[in-house]
Formats: C-alpha cells, structure tokens, sequence
C-alpha cells in the first residue's frame, strides 16, 4: 500500500468520504480493481515517486496522477514492507483468484470427492491472502496458522459433507425446496468455516483487549469488550460478503435450469453459471465490503470501568472513542 512510502506528511486515507456508506463502497471497487493486475514494475516506480514527493511536501496538492499512484500501490504493495504482493495474492487479484474456487464449489452435483477438493481450495486461498496481506509487525506463529487452517477446513468440509447426506433425507419438504437447499450448503460451509477462522484468528485480541483512541489518535487505553465487538462485526461481515456470491449464482441457475437452460449441454451449462458468478462478484462485492467502516466509534461509558472519566489532552473527558475494526 502506499502508507509502505515513508515521509512526515500524512497520506489521505481515500479519495472517497470513507464516513459514508457510498464513499466505501467507490473505495472498495477501487482497490479490487483488476486492471491494477497489468501494473508494471516501473510504474510503481513512477507511483512510489509521486507518493514520496506529497508525503515530503514537494507534491503540494493531491492531483489525478496522485490518486493513480496510491491505487497502484495500494492494490500491490505490502503495507508494512513495501514489497510487491505475490500476484494471486494481491487485492487487485481479489475477485478473479476467488472465481476460481467459487465455480468450483458452487458446480451442481459435485460428490463427496469434488465437494472436500473444492472446500480445501477455498480455504488453501483464504489462508494464502491471509498471509501474503498479514501485519508483519505481529507475524502469525506456524501453529497458530496449522492450527487455524486445519479447523477452517475441517469445519467447511465437515458442514458440507454433512449438509449434503443431511438434505436429501428430508422427506417433508417440496423437491424443488430440497434442490434449493442442496445448492445453498457451499454458502453455509463457507460462512461456517469464515466465522471459525475469524474467532481463531483474532481470539489473542478477545483475551488481551484491543486499542481505542480518542479524536486525537491518542491511545485512551485497551478494551476487551471494544475487541469482541470488532470481531463480532468482522465475522458477521464474512457472513455478508459471501451472501451475494454464494447465494445468487445458485438461485438464479435452478430457475434458468426449467426454463432457458432446460436439455443444454452440462458445458453450457457450466459456462452460464461462470458468467453468473463473475457478474454477481464484480457488481456485488463492493457493496457488501462496504457494510462495515474500518474506524468504529463507541461511546466510551459502554466500555470497562477502568476507562471511564478518562480526559485528552486537553483536558476534556472523552465520550467517545475510536478502534479499527480490522479484516
């Protein structure tokens, strides 16, 4: 990201008003945008330049070619080491490496077999971008990150599996209701092992307590309470970035499958449910990443007892206070 670019100026955090719900979701479609892929290594030569020269005071005013380069660097470049993400990887990389695995796990009629390969690739990816964008400055122990890949994907894997042997044998419902259901089970595994790798990831923050600021950025103190409310959120919102994906494709295919698709090929078929896929993931995505804003506000009485009355340093008493939610 550009903030890897040292300089005592500070960098704005967006061109978009990051307070509103619009201006996260322009933001997120920025950063996903997946022609920042054809970046070249001279052109984030060029934008390291440009975002040096304003954070040095050379560059007076942000300008269009300013915005360029913090795009570039921000959808490629590490944060903490400045070094090129592994392309995949990258959040540029974002909806095109995840179509992959989202077909894969979405194909109707997969067996046991296809439905653990497809579950493990998923979660494979997940723990890959976790860890080529991870904060290098608290980097994840190798059993902390066995341990949080292996229970993802036994809980993807053990929720499918289970759901699938599960939905045929209820006898009660409309055939039509127990196709629908049969199509949802890669949605409810992937929240299922989402909300899992989420706890796991993070529970250190939970036990320990995580940061809060006041409008100053002075830090006010730690608060467990403020850290299972941000974990709480960002599990919640793996639950609403996988909706639209995971949800739409498979509905709207079993309505197309008694009509416009009824007797066609399964390679036509399969190419309709890539394209319904892509579509949903390209439009959809921004909103649902957009839901949640990275800084949270909370008012400071419903937190710890030990933190209230606290004043800034002016000294004010703070009524509210700020945490980032985190990812």
């Amino acid at each position: 990201m550009a903030s890897s670019i040292t300089g005592p100026i500070p960098l704005p955090e967006s061109r978009f008003d990051l307070n509103t719900y619009w201006g996260r979701v322009r933001h997120c479609a920025e950063i996903s945008d997946p022609t920042m892929l054809l970046t070249t290594s001279s052109d984030l030569n060029r934008a390291k330049d440009i975002i040096s020269k304003y954070r040095h005071g050379e560059l007076k005013h942000t300008t269009p070619e300013f915005w360029r380069a913090k795009k570039q660097l921000d959808s490629t470049v590490h944060p903490d080491t400045g070094e090129t993400v592994l392309l995949p990887f990258r959040m540029s990389s974002c909806v095109l490496s995840n179509l992959v695995v989202t077909v894969g796990m979405l194909t109707p009629g997969l067996g046991t077999a296809g439905t653990v390969f497809w579950q493990w690739a998923n979660q494979s990816l997940n723990v890959a971008v976790n860890s080529a964008n991870a904060n290098k400055s608290h980097p994840m122990s190798t059993t902390q990150l066995v341990t949080n890949y292996a229970a993802a994907v036994t809980a993807s894997c053990g929720v499918a599996l289970g759901l699938n042997n599960l939905v045929p044998k209820l006898k009660n419902i409309q055939p039509h209701t127990r196709l629908i259901l049969g199509r949802l089970v890669p949605f409810a595994a992937v929240v299922s092992a989402g909300i899992v790798n989420v706890f796991l990831m993070r529970g250190n923050e939970i036990q320990k307590g995580i940061s809060v600021f006041d409008e100053h950025g002075e830090e006010v103190g730690k608060s467990k309470k403020a850290a299972f409310f941000a974990v709480g959120e960002t599990a919640l919102s793996r639950v609403i970035n996988a909706t639209p994906t995971m949800v739409i494709p498979p509905l709207i295919l079993v309505r197309l499958q008694r009509g416009f698709l009824k007797n066609k090929s399964m390679g036509f078929q399969t190419m309709v449910n890539l394209g319904l896929i892509a579509t949903t993931m390209f439009s959809a995505l921004p909103f649902a990443l957009a839901i949640f804003p990275q800084k949270q506000a909370i008012q400071l009485k419903s937190l710890e007892d030990d933190l209230h009355g606290k004043k800034d340093k002016n000294g004010k008493e703070i009524e509210t206070v700020y945490f980032n939610r985190g990812i």
